[in-house]
């Protein structure tokens, strides 16, 4: 047995001999006979498409090699396959990939982050590997492929390895390709430009929301960003659900061409989808989240259809300044060849102020309540008779207060009295001295004005400031645009949105014009003493039409500023003039027939800009705040009876709160509905402007009805119906009461009225197409857009701004013109309402 020892060991001795002398330590005999490959021993030959299985340790790692030529503008791209049942997330198969200019690696099982510190790993792995390109002036290039597979598990780890070539690694135009991922399978694909095309838009869909997935556009570098952790690193992305559309242009890309990555996300709450609680922890997925692709790459409209639409654009309201000017020369004519003793003071045979004769405001016999017998009035009364003022000074008198006039006995000034006649004329509500009025309404004009530019300013800063960061960052979910039809221009990403809001400051502009024009013409008969300009019709105060122009202006600039970048965060900028107009509607609707009492510019906007503050905290909390919609209801209901009481009672109804101890606003309510409802239930006194407020007051408690049931997600929009809902009723009332007050609509109002309605019926049409909604997330919003509909340029919501300019601007014109019928008519026979 000694000497069989000693005869092993002679026979070792060679060997140990020859290792000292190489420097190199020995092993001992069982250890040499391990698949251990040392670190500059030959990689094991290996072939595409076929499955390699194996074990590696702490001691035992696999080193695969992979050749193949690739040919002069022919691009080869390659994917590894590697699968592991191990679930062992302390001792994974790391897995690294060597090439000529790359090295990519990672581990199998693949272990995704997840919100909430929640993890997901993946025990089969698949990756495409970044491709070289041979050119001409290299000619085939022999390429060269190192797949090593190793784990530090001291037991050993199964794994499955198969590298194949892709056979359709480089998408066409126009050619749909089907494909699926999953998140630790990504896909990316090669795109080079024609040389004819010079924009594309790369469209994504799928049958199936979620899995929640992301689409990226990178420029050709390696490493390629293709996993969950690392996919918004570089270039353009976006989520998506079941659509994604991305427009590219060639001059971004000095190669010209890019990779379109798709990378599958491992939870869902990036597209809006709900969290899914696990079982365990690190639970392990294989293909729970495979989601199925079809990706299509089309050019996008040349630069001649930019420059098209920009004249289409300009040519359509070029017609309406056509058609102002053509009406505006018809009127001229027409006045020119008017005899100058005809038809105008018919009346009084004059149309001279010093030889016209007082307004008597008389009404029907037996209906002089509370009257005042005006023929009999004092010469200071003849001097501030309706609109007139004292004709011995200047109309132009910018220090005129209205405590500076006070000519009228004392017992004539008593307003309650006089309002309180059954039959109220314009002359009973238009008694203060027209230059007081006419100051107090050009304020609004300078108070919007002034508001504009303090609140466009920042907005326009930060607007600016957002579209940077989308082009700086890549991360197009910042932004809410119908991405199908988003052209971009030079910084801004969607120039459609922002050119059609062109027609609302063109028409605003034209709309001043118009408005001037006739204050002109005003003015002038105001300084000949025209009596008919004085004494007749309804009084023309321009300021609220002057604000009306420069808010639609405005509505324009800011709704250009929101498409810069629409989202969450800057919703209010594209309707809070939408508001302003309303209000400034209604205002002027109920100016022309009670100009002495209304509301006055600080009230109103300051109205304005609480409506504005309740609708930010709408959006705010409004979508789950139940005591919200209750509160807001409230206040809605009672705002409704509130400017009802103001309308049926002239501006006259005062409410006496002084008397706390007795709760004296709770006591006059109580004793009002006492005696008129239950102990005489009379008829109301003005039983028409009744029926009609009722039925206002019954369409505003179902909205607010109808809000607190289903609380809409969109608040914002439900506070504009509000408004435009009541502005409608409104202007429907005040045409019901002008017909049933045997009052005529001449021919420009009625066809402003028919072509208001046209165009706000085609307007709210394409409006309700919703081709976008910050409500919910980005991938979401993208499942509404749509295709362009008019010149491959402008979708649905730009046929909107185009339509709800022009239908605003008609508005406009009808309550500039509805009472061009009473402006031969005295003022003492125009009734109230």
């Amino acid at each position: 047995m000694l000497d069989c020892a000693r005869l092993a060991l002679l026979c070792a001795l060679p060997g140990l001999l020859l290792a000292v002398a190489l420097g190199q330590p020995a092993q001992p005999a069982a250890q040499s006979l391990a698949p251990r490959r040392a670190r500059g021993d030959p990689a094991r030959g290996a072939d595409f498409d076929r499955v390699y299985s194996g074990v590696v340790s702490l001691s035992t790692e696999n080193i695969y090699s992979f050749n193949y030529t690739s040919q002069p503008g022919q691009v080869n791209a390659v994917r590894v396959y590697v699968n592991s049942s191990s679930e062992n997330l302390d001792f994974p198969v790391l897995v690294v990939v060597r090439q000529q200019k790359a090295v990519l690696s990672w581990q199998v099982p693949l272990l995704f982050q997840g919100l909430n510190q929640r993890s997901y790993s993946y025990q089969e792995v698949s990756r495409t590997l970044c491709p070289s390109e041979a050119t001409n002036e290299t000619g085939p290039l022999e390429q060269l492929i190192f797949v090593d597979v190793a784990s530090m598990a001291p037991q050993g780890a199964q794994y499955k390895l198969l590298v194949t070539k892709i056979k359709h690694f480089q998408l066409r135009t126009n050619v749909a390709f089907h494909f699926a991922a999953s998140p630790s399978q990504p896909q990316y694909f090669l795109y080079k430009f024609p040389k004819d095309v010079d924009s594309v838009i790369i469209k994504v869909v799928s049958e199936m929301a979620y899995p929640c997935s992301i689409v990226s556009v990178q420029n050709i570098m390696c490493p390629v960003y293709d996993l969950d952790d690392n996919v918004e690193f570089n270039g353009v992305y976006q989520s998506m659900t079941k659509k994604a559309a991305i427009t590219l242009q060639k001059k971004h890309f000095p190669g010209e061409q890019f990779f379109v990555v798709f990378v599958i996300k491992p939870e869902d709450y990036a597209c809006g989808g709900s969290f899914f609680i696990q079982e365990k922890e690190n639970q392990t997925w294989n293909l729970h989240r495979t989601k199925n692709l079809k990706v299509t790459i089309v050019p996008s409209i040349k630069g001649s259809v930019y420059k098209e639409s920009i004249l289409l654009s300009f040519f359509i309201f070029f017609f309406f300044y056509l058609g102002s000017l053509l009406v505006g020369f018809v009127h001229y004519v027409r006045f020119r060849r008017r005899p100058i003793d005809g038809g105008f003071g018919s009346r009084d045979g004059s149309r001279n102020m010093a030889a016209s004769h007082p307004i008597a405001a008389t009404t029907p016999e037996g209906s002089n309540y509370g009257a005042i017998d005006e023929s009999s009035s004092s010469p200071g009364r003849q001097m501030s008779s309706s609109d007139g003022g004292r004709p011995c000074q200047s109309d132009t008198d910018s220090s005129v207060e209205e405590s500076d006039f006070d000519t009228m006995p004392d017992i004539e000034s008593d307003k309650n009295i006089i309002r309180t006649k059954v039959f109220l004329y314009l002359s009973d509500l238009s008694r203060k001295d027209r230059r007081i009025v006419s100051k107090k309404y050009n304020i609004y004009y300078w108070n919007i004005t002034t508001i504009a530019v303090f609140y466009a300013l920042p907005v326009v800063q930060l607007v600016i400031t957002y579209q940077i960061v989308v082009n700086v960052t890549g991360n197009q979910d910042i932004c809410y645009y119908n991405f199908l039809c988003a052209h971009p221009l030079g910084v801004l990403s969607a120039f459609n949105n922002i050119l059609s809001n062109l027609g609302h400051v063109l028409l605003g502009i034209l709309f001043l014009l118009i408005v001037f024009r006739r204050d002109i013409l005003h003015q002038r008969a105001l300084e000949a003493k025209d009596i008919f300009a004085m004494e007749y019709g309804i009084p023309k105060h321009f300021g609220l039409f002057y604000a009306m122009g420069i808010a639609l202006m405005m509505e324009g600039v800011l709704s250009a500023c929101y498409h810069v970048c629409p989202n969450y965060s800057n919703f209010q900028f594209d309707t809070s003039f939408m508001y302003i107009i309303a209000g400034l509607c209604m205002l002027k609707l109920y100016q022309k027939r009670h100009p002495d009492i209304n509301a006055s510019a600080y009230s109103a906007y300051a109205s304005f800009a609480a409506v504005i503050m309740l609708t930010v905290l709408g959006v705010v909390l409004g979508e789950n705040d139940v005591w919200f919609w209750v509160i807001f209801s409230a206040i809605h209901v009672l705002a409704s009876l509130a400017l009802s009481t103001q309308i049926y009672y002239m501006g006259r109804f005062k409410i006496d709160v002084s008397d706390t101890a007795d709760l004296g606003i709770f006591r006059r309510a109580a004793m009002v509905v006492y005696t008129d409802c239950i102990r005489q239930c009379s008829w109301p006194l003005y039983k028409d402007r009744m029926l009609l407020l009722i039925a206002g007051n019954l369409i505003n408690w179902s909205i607010a009805l109808f809000g607190l049931i289903y609380r809409p997600r969109d608040f914002a929009s439900y506070v504009l119906v509000i408004f435009i809902g009541n502005l409608l009723l409104y202007l429907a009332f005040y045409i019901i009461m002008k017909i049933l007050s045997s009052e005529k609509v001449l021919p420009v109002p009625f066809f402003c009225i028919i072509a208001t309605v046209v165009m706000w019926a085609a307007a709210l049409y394409f409006f309700s197409q919703n081709l976008s909604s910050w409500e919910g997330s980005p991938a979401e919003s993208r499942e509404k857009n749509r295709e362009c509909v008019l010149l491959d340029f402008f979708d649905d919501h730009d046929l909107w701004h185009f339509l709800s300019a022009i239908a605003l601007f008609f508005s406009f014109l009808v309550l500039l013109t509805l009472d061009d019928d009473r402006d031969m008519v005295r003022r003492d026979q125009i009734p109230v309402f």
